[in-house]
């Protein structure tokens, strides 16, 4: 009979060491994601997303401050539609010229000194000075001359779209023209007037007659750009209401977020619905963040077409906006005693493409869940990056935005140079920015720009520098002009303060920073020379030391 022997003590060592190993190991796993589902800040979508095409990554001008950069949008990249007016050529005014040559010539040029303004030859005249003066406008259709103020002056009305614009939108200026003629009597421009300044040729409005109701008079108001309509589209009726398929966003953890990040999350929203074949259920209510407001805290109540242009968006989306919506769904519900067929969905982890087939009437994303959780944008992360296309171009800059940037440029007959100086509070960060401060100092602006822009030239800073005066002396070089130089352009006389007040219910609306960065980014990128702090003024690097390489 043999002796048993205890169990070997090496053994049952190894399989304890094994077991608490194992054990560390899962407490460890369990403390590191919950520190992470913590501390988690989703990455910056418009650095790390390989979804994002490289025309938005390269943004030209996003430096003004952290996160606050503005995006090249639809009009910058849309081809230009078929059944777009053509630009006038020196062949469609020679065109135009050759049927004028029958017209009588003066007799003996005696009668020189009488200006005809509505002679065809004055327009003519008109056009070919704008065409060799204006080479960075493309000219698309004129009204005729009217009468200026004196008997050798002719306004005139010209829709206009600049080159560097990709979009089809038209712009409008109207100009007074002081005429004269040549030694073969032929007529000719003396001297050209600035921005908007024949007022004669603006268009008057129609406006009904309130005593009346039905008499129409002609009405010259202030400047005002009758080509915009953003008002709210309404559903024609009840059927029309439930016949729809709609997709709802609740409001989630982008509101109040910086704009490029709602912007990133809207168009993941609106590339949804575009994918499932649904109008979109719009918010036009925008929480301004703090970065871009004068308090510093973020501001509620912005509305959606004071930034972007929702003309152009109910133009090739189908959306509803939501104030509309709830209304016609809680009448149809009242009225006809039956409940719309409604998904929700609580989780931005059911994917669009298990709701493809879906036939709710309404399918309702609800984002109540912490951050990140409820982010829009991660809607379209995963695999659904590879179904849902973000529908750039439907997102345009407000037109009554590009309006101003229009009146800056043509202020300045679109005929300047540029420079962008960053400052602020990248200036003031010495570890992450050693050499900003000093290399965006007025000397040394003074000294870069002198060997890149000729003396004496149109000069438009686009910067963050608070203080005005700070770039005194390069007035001492050149025709310096800033954003704040053209402040009649948002003040309480103007055509944008006027058509955003209506807009915003009687209420004034603050010219805000987000606002003054478009503009800013937009003449900016208008310039004939443009010079920019990182790579041009300084050798510090647009992100922070040890970056450069990586942009």
């Amino acid at each position: 009979m043999k002796e048993s022997h205890p169990a070997d003590p090496i053994g049952q060592n190894l399989i304890k060491f094994i077991s608490n190993v194992c054990f560390s190991v899962f407490v460890f796993s369990v403390l590191i994601f919950t520190v992470i589902a913590i501390t988690y800040q989703p990455p910056d979508p418009w650095e790390s997303s390989r979804t994002l095409t490289k025309v938005f990554t390269e943004v030209e001008n996003a430096t003004f401050q952290t996160d606050t950069s503005v995006l090249k949008t639809g009009e910058d990249i849309s081809a230009t539609p078929v059944g777009s007016p053509e630009p006038i050529t020196e062949a469609t005014i020679d065109k135009s010229e050759e049927g004028l040559n029958t017209v009588a010539s003066k007799s003996g040029c005696e009668d020189v000194a009488v200006v005809n303004c509505s002679d065809p030859r004055v327009l003519t005249a008109i056009q070919r000075f704008n065409l060799n003066t204006f080479k960075a406008i493309a000219f698309l259709e004129y009204q005729a001359p009217v009468n200026g103020s004196k008997p050798d002056e002719c306004d005139v009305s010209w829709r206009f779209r600049n080159k560097k614009e990709k979009s089809w939108r038209k712009y409008r200026d109207f100009r007074r023209f002081k005429m004269g003629f040549t030694d073969d009597c032929a007529y000719k421009v003396v001297r050209p007037g600035r921005w908007h300044s024949g007022v004669n040729a603006r268009r008057p409005k129609i406006r009904v007659n309130p005593s009346t109701g039905n008499e129409r008079t002609k009405i010259v108001p202030a400047i005002m750009d009758d080509d915009i309509n953003d008002t709210i589209p309404v559903l024609p009726s009840d059927s029309a209401f439930r016949n729809g398929r709609y997709l709802y966003y609740s409001r989630g953890g982008d509101y109040c977020k910086g704009m490029n990040q709602y912007l990133w999350s809207f168009l993941c929203a609106l590339g949804e619905a575009q994918y499932l074949n649904r109008t979109f259920v719009m918010d036009l209510s925008i929480c301004l963040a703090s970065t871009y407001t004068q308090t510093h805290k973020d501001e509620e109540g912005k509305d959606f077409r004071f930034y972007f242009d929702f003309e152009h968006l109910k133009e090739v989306a189908s959306i509803v906006e939501e104030a509309e919506f709830l209304k016609d769904w809680k009448r149809w519900d009242k009225s006809h005693g039956m409940k719309i067929p409604v998904r929700k969905v609580a989780s931005y982890k059911v994917t669009p493409m298990q709701l493809k087939r879906d036939k709710n009437t309404v399918i309702w994303r609800q984002f109540d869940t912490p951050e990140p959780e409820n982010y829009w944008y991660r809607v379209c992360e995963g695999p659904a990056a590879k179904y849902i296309e973000r529908p750039w171009q439907a997102l345009w800059k407000s037109k009554r935005l590009m309006n101003i940037v229009s009146a800056i440029s043509g202020s300045m007959d679109w005929d300047f140079d540029a420079v962008h100086v960053v400052r602020g509070e990248k200036a003031q960060n010495k570890e992450m920015w050693p050499h900003l401060d000093a290399d965006t100092s007025p000397d040394a602006i003074v000294s870069k720009l002198q060997g890149i822009i000729e003396p004496w030239r149109n000069l438009y800073i686009a910067t963050n520098e608070p203080f005005y005066n700070y770039f005194d002396k390069l007035r001492s070089h050149y025709k310096v002009h800033l954003l704040d130089d053209y402040s009649h352009l948002w003040g309480n006389t103007s055509e944008w303060y006027n058509e955003t007040t209506n807009l915003n219910g009687g209420q004034t609306v603050e010219f805000d920073g987000y606002m003054r960065v478009e503009v800013d980014t937009e003449v900016l990128y208008r310039a004939k020379t443009r010079v920019e702090t990182f790579y041009n003024l300084t050798k510090d690097c647009k992100n922070g030391i040890n970056t450069c390489e990586t942009g």
